[in-house]
């Protein structure tokens, strides 16, 4: 069996369960973060309850009861994983990668020997991140996937010189991450990473195609690609300089997104993707700040500009970003690939996710580029229990900083199924009355003085009322002296074929939703 043919040794840093220490889950609490409808990270009392990664919610919410469920914050991670990077970078080793927030990779050789070996500096590297209370393990190997499933065993593996074959071997196929293939090679009774590595080079190249080459370089001990240099001949890295030192870090992310854009562009017109992107911001006193985020071709425009947002955000909470006595604000922003190589073919978003069409993240940055950052937006699903309360419109390229609440719940109040067919961003006036022409209110019992007969809506001509339901209490801040609220909605439908959602508030009656 051929030994890893590369030379260069790597420590992965991991974080476990980082999506869920960066919500800021209890111990012990059983929790899952989730995105798009499924679980992309559990803590350890949901795991015992049988949550797993990748399921779907309401199964996850079906096997453990009391599961707290959270919507995914990237920007949010990004900032607390900036935090370990910094404190990695400034006392164990200076240059490093961030293949994702959670986890971090760096060489190994220098580092080592400066510290007195590799268990030295696995020591040093989780002491460093203990010291911010996060729990971490270190892994080295001759290659970042080899010493992350190394991390992932236990604190402190180290995988010797030219022994990622040997390791890998006992795991199952499905451990190279290509569901397809492993499902094929079960097939073929090919249940083992060693058992794939034994087959001939030529064989795989024959039977399955580019996949299957990479899955089986890294099986038989090398990398998925192989080493990568910076080509001479071509140099893809674009920048934008600020004629004033911009000082709104939303206009430096406008700027991401577009910078984002056109690497992307390049590289494919190059036919080439790149192992690393390195962000590097030249502030106007004369600094400069860099980060490399891991990228493989999987990162779309979107979410490199994600990360890069995340990262100034940070810098700005840290304080890397005050001038002091100079000149405030950033001078120049540079998106810089690493790692070039040709590209093999196409690859699926990050983390699995399905991601914008190209076409249509192009056409909607064209669209802002004229009329604005916020003139293309997309719906955002929060939680909330009014209908207005659910959604909320994000710029297409940002991703919602701020915690929103859970989309699932618990929403005490939350109307059910159906939903209005249109809820209107301002609240229309109605009129509410019964068959005397005199308001109808809401005791405190929800008890109404009256039933309804006429509804008026914008002080339009009443029509008939021929049915309701409700009313149901909405008691919200209940706790808070200024700005509770104690409100109660009602479904009314009129002799016209309408069918309304009002609420009443203070004795005034208002029009939220139109169901049809």
């Amino acid at each position: 069996m051929t030994g890893a043919t590369d030379s260069v040794r790597v420590v992965v840093v991991w974080v476990p369960d980082f999506p869920v220490l960066a919500c800021g889950a209890q111990d012990g609490e059983p929790v899952a973060v989730v995105h798009r409808g499924a679980v992309v990270a559990c803590s350890a009392s949901a795991r015992a309850a049988g949550v797993r990664r990748h399921m779907r919610l309401p199964t996850a919410q079906a096997r453990c009861s009391g599961l707290r469920v959270v919507e995914r914050d990237l920007a949010a991670e990004v900032r607390l994983f900036e935090q370990v990077v910094h404190r990695v970078e400034a006392e164990v080793v200076p240059r490093l990668e961030v293949i994702r927030p959670g986890l971090l990779a760096a060489p190994a050789r220098g580092a080592a020997r400066y510290w007195g070996g590799e268990p030295q500096l696995s020591v040093r590297l989780v002491g460093a991140v203990a010291e911010l209370g996060l729990p971490a393990r270190a892994g080295i190997a001759d290659s970042t996937f080899v010493a992350a499933l190394a991390a992932r065993r236990g604190d402190g593996v180290v995988v010797p010189a030219d022994g990622n074959a040997a390791f890998l071997s006992p795991y199952p196929v499905g451990v190279l991450g290509v569901p397809r293939l492993a499902e094929l090679l079960k097939q073929l009774g090919i249940r083992t990473v060693g058992d794939f590595a034994r087959l001939p080079a030529g064989r795989v190249a024959e039977r399955l195609g580019t996949e299957g080459i990479r899955a089986h370089r890294v099986a038989r001990g090398g990398s998925a690609r192989p080493v990568s240099v910076r080509t001479a001949v071509q140099d893809h890295t674009v920048q934008r300089l600020f004629e004033v030192a911009e000082e709104q870090l939303d206009a430096v992310v406008f700027v991401a997104v577009a910078l984002a854009d056109e690497l992307h562009e390049r590289l494919a017109a190059a036919g080439v993707v790149c192992g690393r992107v390195e962000a590097a911001v030249e502030t106007a006193d004369g600094r400069i700040l860099t980060r490399i985020f891991r990228h493989e071709g999987r990162l779309s425009p979107r979410a490199v500009a994600e990360r890069v947002r995340g990262v100034l955000a940070a810098w700005s909470e840290t304080g890397l970003l005050d001038a002091g006595d100079g000149e405030p604000g950033i001078r120049r922003l540079t998106l810089r690939p690493d790692g070039i190589a040709p590209d093999t073919g196409s690859q699926g978003a990050f983390d699995g996710e399905r991601d914008t069409p190209v076409e249509v993240e192009r056409a909607a940055a064209r669209v802002q580029a004229v009329l604005g950052h916020r003139a293309v937006a997309r719906i955002i699903e929060v939680g909330g229990r009014g209908p207005g309360d659910r959604i909320r419109l994000v710029p297409v390229g940002d991703v919602p900083d701020d915690g929103a609440g859970a989309a699932g719940g618990p929403w005490q109040g939350l109307l059910p199924a159906p939903h209005p067919a249109a809820v209107y961003p301002v609240r229309r006036p109605a009129r509410l009355t019964g068959a005397d022409g005199a308001p109808v209110g809401v005791a405190g019992r929800l008890e109404l003085s009256a039933e309804p007969a006429f509804l008026s809506v914008d002080g339009r001509r009443p029509a008939g009322v021929n049915g309701w339901a409700g009313p149901w209490p909405v008691l919200e801040r209940w706790w808070a002296r200024d700005g509770g609220r104690r409100v109660a909605r009602m479904q009314v439908t009129t002799d016209d074929g309408h069918a309304w959602l009002l609420l009443v508030d203070r004795s005034r009656w208002w029009v939220e939703a139109h169901y049809g």
